[in-house]
């Protein structure tokens, strides 16, 4: 299991960052876009470092059209020598619509089209083939010499697709090359939800899952005493809280007959009661979405319940540790390697 760290969500400090990455042992980072863009500080980050994969975690794919995003990802595999790994995702309606200003309709399909667009553009540089790609949402068929980088010396990046849904993930099963699971998924939705929807979309790309790499960053509390156990705790349930409200992740929890709780988070949620909705979290909730022990067990205890069908893990901590003590957690994971 390849286990990644992430630049943060202030890209201030992103050389000394990656660096720091890099010599802990991770194997890769991600770059999320919220109040910063998700490409830029990888730029950085591949020209102060050698190894590390860095992956934008998400970059919003329906807020860009797929020559932008073909180009950007093309752009990044060449500075970082063929480490980058483009992580897209799909955000929700009233983003795409009230904070991007860009149309909305049938997601899933949608994103298929948008991923099968950006390969048709990256073969038009890399194998010179005509570009002729006419779908219901994208069309590109013009590519003029002034426009053409050229191949790329390091081939195309590797797509890896944010799903939660089923039809998403089985968008990523047939047309992506890593699926990104979202940090508000148990072990049971994984194994009884997700992956019979990735071998869906596998099957019909005729593919396996040999070389395809599922991403899953999970939530972790942990810490030394029970002051710093408390205070991961309370972090966690807020973020476990604002997810269970969003409608778009209500099947995460009608599946363990938690529906109710959905219905009560969204409703607190209207009214900025975002601490209460904390609070309504219980243990049982806590444990199902998040590994709960001390820093010295999060090795085994992760490998436990995903060693067998993950591949990339991250630590999905919204609270303070140190870096060391993360890296003490990382060194875990390399001597069971």
């Amino acid at each position: 299991m390849r286990v990644d760290g992430g630049i943060g969500f202030d890209p201030a400090g992103v050389v000394q960052t990656a660096k720091q990455a890099e010599e802990a042992g991770y194997d890769g980072v991600w770059c999320p876009e919220t109040g910063h863009d998700p490409f830029l500080p990888l730029v950085l980050a591949a020209e102060h470092t050698k190894r590390l994969e860095l992956g934008t975690g998400i970059a919003v794919a329906f807020a860009r059209n797929p020559m932008t995003v073909a180009s950007l990802a093309n752009d990044l595999q060449s500075y970082s020598s063929g480490r980058f790994l483009l992580g897209l995702g799909s955000q929700i309606k009233p983003h795409i619509e009230k904070r991007f200003s860009m149309p909305w309709s049938h997601p899933a399909p949608r994103m298929r089209e948008f991923i099968l667009a950006m390969r048709a553009i990256w073969a038009a540089w890399n194998d010179r083939t005509k570009l002729e790609f006419r779908g219901d949402f994208y069309t590109h068929t013009l590519m003029t010499p002034f426009f053409d980088p050229g191949p790329n010396a390091h081939g195309t990046p590797k797509v890896f697709l944010a799903a939660v849904g089923e039809r998403m993930t089985e968008v990523a099963g047939e047309v992506a090359d890593g699926l990104l699971v979202h940090g508000f998924t148990t072990e049971r939705y994984l194994r009884e939800v997700t992956l019979p929807a990735l071998d869906r979309g596998l099957a019909r790309s005729g593919r396996s899952r040999d070389g395809f790499q599922v991403s899953y960053p999970g939530f972790v509390v942990t810490g030394d005493n029970d002051e710093e156990m408390k205070a991961a705790t309370q972090a966690v349930k807020a973020q476990i809280a604002f997810y269970g409200s969003t409608p778009a992740y209500l099947p995460v929890l009608e599946l363990h007959g938690w529906g109710e709780l959905h219905k009560d988070l969204n409703r607190l949620s209207k009214q900025g009661e975002w601490v209460k909705m904390g609070e309504m979290i219980p243990e049982e909730v806590l444990r199902a979405f998040s590994v709960v022990c001390s820093p010295e067990e999060v090795p085994a205890e992760v490998l436990t319940r995903f060693g067998d069908v993950v591949d990339r893990f991250s630590f999905y901590a919204p609270y303070r540790m140190e870096p060391e003590r993360w890296s003490a957690i990382l060194a875990g994971f390399k001597s069971r390697a």
